[in-house]
């Protein structure tokens, strides 16, 4: 049969959920060619009709048997598969998943467990997975979703002692725009977060949660991260930064003055829903 659409070959549509619960992130073994017996993230291709979420929320629940409680969208990723020895081209979307209830795997998988984070490159596990495009997100996560959780509390119960850490919410803040991290050798010592909104009138970004734990203030680690938050900005193209402080936090208001920022009298309302 002469097929003149089969000589395209336009990329399949796939989707992967990168699940990670306590910096660990959760893996399945494969139970069926290709790659049978290797680590696999939780996904798979497209039906006709389907969205990329529709697709992985559809997959999570026939492999995993759990609920999904929020899908955000993380990065594409476009690359080659195989099937019967043939290659074709696959566009793999990949999404932040926060399940809920108990997995029970299905017959495509023969067991489950969570890889940490820690151990991205460093472990055979990680640099064996199946598939070449969750190979390749591999780094990605390395360097965006990878905190010493403990450490992270501690500077936000600094921040404000009310503080309580959502696991999910520092992930999709990282996914929404830039956080730039201090260390001292492993410890995480100060950090800042920057995320850009287009407004009618202009593209700007708004820089939260900056913080430097008290035992290092005073040495210039929260100029770094402010400047490291602007320079990033400056490459999104954005024309206004903004941000709050407490009048009280006589150090940081005076660095933001160096910085350039001026003091914008208006009315600041929050409303909790």
């Amino acid at each position: 049969m002469n097929c003149e659409i089969c000589e395209f070959n336009n990329p399949k549509s796939t989707a992967t959920a990168i699940v990670i619960k306590d910096q660990k992130v959760l893996v399945l073994k494969r139970n069926e060619e290709p790659f049978k017996g290797m680590w696999d993230l939780p996904g798979g291709y497209a039906n006709l009709g389907e969205t990329p979420e529709d697709c992985i929320k559809r997959e999570l629940v026939e492999e995993l048997g759990v609920k999904i409680k929020s899908c955000t969208p993380m990065k594409e990723i476009s690359g080659e598969a195989e099937f019967n020895g043939k290659k074709f081209a696959v566009l793999n979307s990949f999404f932040l998943v926060d399940i809920r209830g108990d997995i029970n795997l299905n017959d495509e998988n023969s067991e489950y467990k969570f890889l940490p984070l820690e151990e991205l490159n460093n472990t055979s596990e990680w640099t064996n997975i199946a598939f070449a495009t969750n190979q390749e997100i591999v780094p990605f996560l390395h360097e965006n979703f990878k905190f010493n959780l403990d450490d992270v509390k501690e500077l936000m119960h600094q921040l404000d002692d009310s503080a309580v850490l959502d696991e999910q919410a520092l992930y999709k803040a990282s996914l929404d725009g830039f956080v730039s991290k201090k260390y001292d050798e492993k410890k995480l010592i100060g950090m800042g977060w920057i995320f850009p909104r287009q407004t009618m009138l202009r593209k700007q970004a708004v820089v939260e949660d900056m913080i430097v734990n008290k035992n290092y203030r005073g040495k210039g680690l929260g100029e770094e991260i402010l400047y490291d938050l602007l320079g990033w900005a400056e490459e999104q193209g954005v024309e206004v930064v903004e941000l709050t402080t407490n009048h009280m936090r006589l150090a940081a208001n005076g660095l933001y003055m160096k910085a350039g920022f001026r003091l914008h009298e208006t009315n600041h309302y929050l409303l909790n829903l």
